[in-house]
Order: C-alpha cells, then structure tokens, then sequence
C-alpha cells in the first residue's frame, strides 16, 4: 500500500521533484526513508470518487505520481516522548539545511517512529529554489536560516562531526544517478529550453552547495 503523492496539488510536479530528490539524498545518506516509486494514474479512475474536489485532482493528476511506501501502525515523531542522539539528530538537520526543508518544525514534524526507529517523510517543500530558478550562483551559498525551527535542532550537539560524514556520503556520483531518475514530463514547467538543461541546473546546485565554505552549515551552529 502506498500514499500517493499527486502531480495535480499543490505546487504540481516541483512538489514532486523536491520529494524525490530530498527522498533519495536521504536515504543515500544512511537515513531511513519508505520506498518511492512511480505510480501511474488513469484519470478515469475519477469516474467512481463520490467528492468533486478529489475528482478534480485526479482527472488534473493523469499520468507519472510519486509514492510512498505506507507504514502501518506507524506514529508521528514526539520530541517529549522520543529523544534522538546527537549523531542522528545532528545529520537530519544538516540534511534539511542542505536541501533547505522548510517542513521539519515542532508544527509539523514529518517524521514518524516505526518499529522504533525514526524515519523521514514529506519532502515536497524542500528545494525551494527551483520555484524561482533567480540567481542560482548565489543560491547555492544561501545559509537557510530557517533551520533556527527545525525540531530536532535543540539535540543536535554533533553538527561539526555530521558536517564531515554527509559530505562523504552526498557525492557528485550520487547526486548525479538521483536527479537523472526525474522524469521528463515533471521538468515542463521550468524556464529551461531542455530537460537535460534542467537536471543540469539541479546538479549544479546540489553539488555547488556542498563546496566550502557551508554557510549552511554554519548557520545551524549559529542557531543552536
């Protein structure tokens, strides 16, 4: 069983990208995330949805969606109830500073305990510049100071030592594989006149962002 995460909502197929991208990093850098597959929907399947919103969002959602693995009997991340280590709790935040995750506050977690152990999900609304896709030279060295919400900033102590073990584990090799796994009718709605130009530009930011000096990096400290 899976949740799908349609192409018709929100901010469209971006949403997705961003999910997929962050997703993967994630789980490339030894975090534990539900599997992400392509679902394709029929928009017929609108047809039998008694709720006219939901069947506007199905008939807008034809084609290639993303799922997550659904995680029975899982329960949402309590910072009361369940409390990290600052190894783990140091890498999750240099990981959302580095993807500029905005959606991992006390508000809304989007981590859930199973089995456990702790696992990211909801990635959508990390990847924020690629709304704009402004001045990506300078993009690359933005500081994310919204990190100062992160949830688990107040456990991480451990930021210095997770700035060098992301660094080995996020490489050009696996950021290159990720974003080539985008598909081409997700990247029509950019201001680039290709796709292989598109994945370029993610490529060329995420790898950009790891070069010296990490103001995000930086910044979280700071904020701690």
């Amino acid at each position: 069983m899976y949740v799908l995460k349609f192409r018709g909502a929100g901010q469209g197929t971006k949403a997705l990208i961003a999910e997929l991208i962050a997703g993967e990093l994630a789980r490339a850098a030894g975090f534990l995330v539900p599997e992400l597959v392509f679902v394709n929907l029929d928009p017929d399947i609108a047809k039998t949805e008694p709720d006219p919103e939901i069947q506007d969002l199905i008939r807008a959602s034809g084609g290639v969606n993303l799922g997550l693995d659904y995680l029975p009997g899982s329960v949402m991340f309590d910072p009361v109830a369940e409390k990290p280590d600052a190894g783990l709790a140091s890498r999750i935040v240099w990981f959302d500073a580095y993807v500029t995750n905005v959606d991992r506050t006390p508000r809304n977690a989007n981590m859930l305990m199973w089995h456990r152990r702790l696992w990211l999900i909801d990635h959508g609304a990390a990847l924020y510049f690629h709304h704009a896709w402004k001045d990506m030279d300078q993009r690359s060295k933005d500081p994310f100071p919204l990190i100062k919400e992160h949830i688990l900033l107040p456990f991480a102590t451990a930021l210095e030592s997770a700035d060098e073990a992301m660094t080995k584990a996020i490489t050009a090799e696996v950021i290159n594989g990720i974003v080539n796994l985008i598909p081409e009718d997700w990247m029509t709605d950019s201001p680039f006149s290709t796709t292989a130009e598109n994945r370029q530009a993610y490529v060329d930011y995420l790898t950009r962002r790891l070069e010296e000096p990490r103001n995000f990096v930086q910044e979280a400290i700071r904020a701690r």
